[in-house]
Protein backbone atom coordinates (compact mmCIF):
# COMPACT_ATOMS: atom_id res chain seq x y z
CA UNK A 1 0.00 0.00 0.00
CA UNK A 2 1.60 3.34 -1.01
CA UNK A 3 1.67 6.43 1.41
CA UNK A 4 1.92 9.79 0.41
CA UNK A 5 3.09 12.72 2.75
CA UNK A 6 1.58 15.99 1.72
CA UNK A 7 1.82 19.39 3.32
CA UNK A 8 -1.73 20.78 2.44
CA UNK A 9 -2.40 24.55 2.19
CA UNK A 10 0.95 25.79 1.56
CA UNK A 11 3.63 25.68 -1.79
CA UNK A 12 6.52 25.86 0.87
CA UNK A 13 7.72 21.99 2.28
CA UNK A 14 7.37 21.88 5.54
CA UNK A 15 4.66 24.18 5.96
CA UNK A 16 0.96 24.24 6.09
CA UNK A 17 -0.63 20.65 7.06
CA UNK A 18 0.46 17.61 6.82
CA UNK A 19 -1.32 14.65 6.18
CA UNK A 20 -0.67 11.14 5.38
CA UNK A 21 -2.84 10.04 2.12
CA UNK A 22 -3.43 5.91 1.77
CA UNK A 23 -4.64 4.86 -1.67
CA UNK A 24 -5.82 1.27 -0.93
CA UNK A 25 -7.25 -1.50 -3.03
CA UNK A 26 -9.69 -2.65 0.10
CA UNK A 27 -10.88 -1.47 3.08
CA UNK A 28 -8.77 -2.83 6.49
CA UNK A 29 -10.50 -2.69 9.40
CA UNK A 30 -11.13 0.21 11.59
CA UNK A 31 -8.99 -0.78 14.60
CA UNK A 32 -6.15 -1.27 11.83
CA UNK A 33 -6.83 2.58 10.54
CA UNK A 34 -7.15 3.86 13.55
CA UNK A 35 -3.14 2.32 14.31
CA UNK A 36 -1.42 3.38 11.50
CA UNK A 37 -3.53 7.36 12.00
CA UNK A 38 -1.57 6.55 15.64
CA UNK A 39 1.71 5.50 14.31
CA UNK A 40 1.65 8.71 11.88
CA UNK A 41 1.64 10.93 14.47
CA UNK A 42 -0.23 13.68 11.90
CA UNK A 43 -3.39 15.68 12.86
CA UNK A 44 -4.73 13.40 9.74
CA UNK A 45 -4.29 10.89 7.91
CA UNK A 46 -6.48 9.60 4.97
CA UNK A 47 -7.55 6.02 3.48
CA UNK A 48 -8.72 6.38 0.04
CA UNK A 49 -10.49 3.60 -2.05
CA UNK A 50 -11.18 3.77 -5.61
CA UNK A 51 -15.52 3.01 -6.66
CA UNK A 52 -17.45 3.05 -9.51
CA UNK A 53 -17.80 6.89 -9.27
CA UNK A 54 -14.68 8.78 -8.00
CA UNK A 55 -13.33 7.43 -4.27
CA UNK A 56 -14.53 6.86 -0.74
CA UNK A 57 -12.65 9.12 1.53
CA UNK A 58 -12.23 8.48 5.11
CA UNK A 59 -10.32 10.58 7.90
CA UNK A 60 -8.60 9.85 11.40
CA UNK A 61 -6.74 11.94 13.99
CA UNK A 62 -4.32 9.84 16.16
CA UNK A 63 -7.74 9.32 18.17
CA UNK A 64 -10.94 9.30 16.58
CA UNK A 65 -12.63 9.30 13.09
CA UNK A 66 -13.89 12.81 11.74
CA UNK A 67 -16.70 13.49 10.09
CA UNK A 68 -14.75 16.61 7.83
CA UNK A 69 -11.22 17.36 7.21
CA UNK A 70 -10.02 19.90 4.86
CA UNK A 71 -6.43 19.98 4.78
CA UNK A 72 -6.41 15.95 4.14
CA UNK A 73 -8.93 15.92 1.34
CA UNK A 74 -7.11 18.58 -0.72
CA UNK A 75 -4.12 16.81 0.30
CA UNK A 76 -5.95 13.41 -1.03
CA UNK A 77 -6.98 15.31 -4.34
CA UNK A 78 -3.32 16.31 -4.98
CA UNK A 79 -2.40 12.71 -4.76
CA UNK A 80 -5.28 11.61 -7.10
CA UNK A 81 -4.83 14.18 -9.89
CA UNK A 82 -1.16 14.04 -10.02
CA UNK A 83 -0.38 10.07 -9.02
CA UNK A 84 -3.22 8.45 -10.24
CA UNK A 85 -5.83 10.55 -12.60
CA UNK A 86 -3.34 13.44 -13.81
CA UNK A 87 -5.85 13.73 -17.22
CA UNK A 88 -8.75 14.57 -14.82
CA UNK A 89 -8.75 18.42 -13.30
CA UNK A 90 -11.59 17.34 -10.53
CA UNK A 91 -11.99 14.43 -8.33
CA UNK A 92 -15.06 12.92 -6.61
CA UNK A 93 -15.05 11.88 -2.74
CA UNK A 94 -17.71 9.78 -1.20
CA UNK A 95 -17.70 10.73 2.52
CA UNK A 96 -19.52 10.93 6.13
CA UNK A 97 -20.32 14.91 4.89
CA UNK A 98 -21.62 13.68 1.53
CA UNK A 99 -20.12 13.45 -2.13
CA UNK A 100 -17.10 16.42 -2.15
CA UNK A 101 -15.88 17.95 -5.33
CA UNK A 102 -12.32 18.81 -6.02
CA UNK A 103 -11.51 20.55 -8.72
CA UNK A 104 -7.74 21.71 -9.94
CA UNK A 105 -7.50 25.09 -10.80
CA UNK A 106 -4.57 26.27 -11.88
CA UNK A 107 -1.79 25.36 -8.94
CA UNK A 108 -4.98 25.44 -6.32
CA UNK A 109 -7.01 22.21 -5.23
CA UNK A 110 -10.58 23.91 -4.84
CA UNK A 111 -12.93 22.13 -2.41
CA UNK A 112 -16.33 22.29 -2.39
CA UNK A 113 -17.52 22.07 1.26
CA UNK A 114 -20.90 22.22 3.37
CA UNK A 115 -21.13 25.40 5.78
CA UNK A 116 -23.29 25.24 9.35
CA UNK A 117 -25.51 27.08 11.36
CA UNK A 118 -23.91 29.57 13.56
CA UNK A 119 -25.58 30.21 16.62
CA UNK A 120 -24.08 33.14 19.11
CA UNK A 121 -23.48 31.38 22.57
CA UNK A 122 -22.38 33.03 25.75
CA UNK A 123 -18.72 33.87 26.48
CA UNK A 124 -18.24 32.27 29.10
CA UNK A 125 -15.50 31.91 32.68
CA UNK A 126 -13.82 28.41 31.55
CA UNK A 127 -13.28 29.90 27.63
CA UNK A 128 -11.15 32.37 29.12
CA UNK A 129 -9.18 30.78 31.31
CA UNK A 130 -8.82 28.06 29.21
CA UNK A 131 -7.88 30.66 25.93
CA UNK A 132 -5.75 32.89 28.29
CA UNK A 133 -7.97 35.98 26.75
CA UNK A 134 -11.32 36.60 27.06
CA UNK A 135 -13.37 36.37 24.22
CA UNK A 136 -14.88 39.32 22.68
CA UNK A 137 -17.77 36.57 21.02
CA UNK A 138 -18.39 32.91 20.56
CA UNK A 139 -20.50 30.89 17.98
CA UNK A 140 -21.21 27.47 17.88
CA UNK A 141 -21.45 25.13 14.63
CA UNK A 142 -19.60 21.88 13.95
CA UNK A 143 -16.94 23.37 16.57
CA UNK A 144 -16.33 26.23 18.71
CA UNK A 145 -15.46 29.49 17.07
CA UNK A 146 -14.29 32.11 19.53
CA UNK A 147 -13.87 35.96 18.22
CA UNK A 148 -11.13 38.35 19.77
CA UNK A 149 -10.55 41.20 19.57
CA UNK A 150 -7.35 41.62 17.98
CA UNK A 151 -4.59 39.94 16.12
CA UNK A 152 -2.32 39.92 18.59
CA UNK A 153 -4.77 38.27 20.84
CA UNK A 154 -4.93 35.11 18.47
CA UNK A 155 -1.38 35.09 17.57
CA UNK A 156 0.24 35.33 21.04
CA UNK A 157 -2.30 33.04 22.61
CA UNK A 158 -1.11 29.57 24.86
CA UNK A 159 -4.19 28.44 25.61
CA UNK A 160 -4.71 25.75 28.44
CA UNK A 161 -5.47 22.38 26.62
CA UNK A 162 -6.95 20.81 29.88
CA UNK A 163 -9.31 23.84 29.92
CA UNK A 164 -10.03 23.40 26.24
CA UNK A 165 -10.90 19.92 26.41
CA UNK A 166 -14.02 21.10 29.11
CA UNK A 167 -15.39 23.37 26.58
CA UNK A 168 -18.56 22.71 24.32
CA UNK A 169 -17.02 21.71 20.76
CA UNK A 170 -14.42 19.00 18.96
CA UNK A 171 -12.48 21.69 17.49
CA UNK A 172 -11.83 25.41 19.55
CA UNK A 173 -11.12 27.95 16.70
CA UNK A 174 -9.98 31.22 17.80
CA UNK A 175 -10.02 34.18 15.20
CA UNK A 176 -9.62 37.83 14.30
CA UNK A 177 -9.82 40.02 12.18
CA UNK A 178 -6.52 40.15 10.08
CA UNK A 179 -3.92 43.20 9.23
CA UNK A 180 -3.06 41.64 5.99
CA UNK A 181 -5.60 39.02 5.36
CA UNK A 182 -9.53 39.05 6.40
CA UNK A 183 -8.62 37.15 8.99
CA UNK A 184 -6.03 35.05 11.77
CA UNK A 185 -6.96 31.96 13.36
CA UNK A 186 -5.87 29.08 15.20
CA UNK A 187 -7.56 25.84 15.67
CA UNK A 188 -7.26 23.32 19.02
CA UNK A 189 -8.43 20.22 18.76
CA UNK A 190 -7.42 18.15 22.22
CA UNK A 191 -10.74 16.46 22.59
CA UNK A 192 -9.41 14.90 19.07
CA UNK A 193 -5.71 14.31 20.50
CA UNK A 194 -4.75 17.37 18.60
CA UNK A 195 -2.99 20.20 20.49
CA UNK A 196 -3.20 22.73 17.82
CA UNK A 197 -4.38 21.84 14.33
CA UNK A 198 -1.46 23.55 11.67
CA UNK A 199 -4.12 24.85 9.15
CA UNK A 200 -7.66 23.68 9.54
CA UNK A 201 -9.90 23.68 6.48
CA UNK A 202 -13.26 22.16 7.92
CA UNK A 203 -12.97 25.00 10.81
CA UNK A 204 -12.61 27.77 7.58
CA UNK A 205 -16.36 26.50 7.11
CA UNK A 206 -17.08 28.40 10.01
CA UNK A 207 -14.47 31.01 10.29
CA UNK A 208 -14.69 32.03 6.92
CA UNK A 209 -18.98 32.24 6.94
CA UNK A 210 -18.65 34.22 10.24
CA UNK A 211 -16.16 36.55 8.46
CA UNK A 212 -18.07 37.11 5.26
CA UNK A 213 -21.17 38.29 6.81
CA UNK A 214 -18.97 40.28 9.38
CA UNK A 215 -16.89 41.88 6.50
CA UNK A 216 -20.06 41.63 3.76
CA UNK A 217 -17.72 39.94 1.64
CA UNK A 218 -18.08 36.70 -0.59
CA UNK A 219 -14.48 35.97 -0.71
CA UNK A 220 -12.28 36.00 2.49
CA UNK A 221 -8.44 35.84 2.34
CA UNK A 222 -7.22 33.53 5.52
CA UNK A 223 -4.47 32.99 7.41
CA UNK A 224 -4.28 30.37 9.91
CA UNK A 225 -1.39 31.14 12.20
CA UNK A 226 0.40 28.07 13.27
CA UNK A 227 3.52 27.83 13.50
CA UNK A 228 3.67 26.03 10.32
CA UNK A 229 1.22 28.54 9.11
CA UNK A 230 -1.08 28.26 6.04
CA UNK A 231 -3.74 30.33 3.49
CA UNK A 232 -6.84 29.60 2.84
CA UNK A 233 -9.22 31.36 -0.25
CA UNK A 234 -12.36 31.01 0.92
CA UNK A 235 -15.33 32.27 -1.39
CA UNK A 236 -18.96 31.82 -0.26
CA UNK A 237 -21.17 29.84 -2.96
CA UNK A 238 -24.48 29.89 -1.63
CA UNK A 239 -26.95 27.53 -0.88
CA UNK A 240 -25.60 25.94 1.94
CA UNK A 241 -21.63 25.81 0.21
CA UNK A 242 -17.61 27.10 0.42
CA UNK A 243 -15.62 27.10 -2.05
CA UNK A 244 -11.96 26.60 0.19
CA UNK A 245 -8.62 26.71 -2.04
CA UNK A 246 -5.14 25.89 -1.55
CA UNK A 247 -1.88 24.77 -2.67
CA UNK A 248 -0.48 21.56 -1.80
CA UNK A 249 2.93 20.06 -1.82
CA UNK A 250 4.67 16.29 -1.76
CA UNK A 251 6.97 15.32 1.05
CA UNK A 252 7.29 11.69 0.72
CA UNK A 253 5.83 8.62 -0.54
CA UNK A 254 6.43 5.70 1.20
CA UNK A 255 5.25 1.99 1.17
CA UNK A 256 3.56 0.82 3.90
CA UNK A 257 4.70 -3.19 4.14
CA UNK A 258 2.45 -4.22 7.38
CA UNK A 259 -0.49 -6.16 6.25
CA UNK A 260 -3.55 -3.62 7.66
Amino acid sequence: MKQYIVDAFTSEPFSGNPAAVCVMERWPSDESMMKLARENNLSETAFIVKEDAGYHLRWFTPGTEVELCGHATLASAFVILNYYEPESRQVLFNTLSGILTVRLRENLYEMDFPTFELKEIPVTEDMEKAFGVRPDKAVLGLDLVCIFDNEEQVLNMNPDQNGLSRIEGRIQNATARGKETDCVSRSFCPKLSIAEDPVCGAAHCQIADYWSRELGKNVIEAYQASKRGGYLHCEMLGNGRIAISGEAVLIAVSDIVIDL
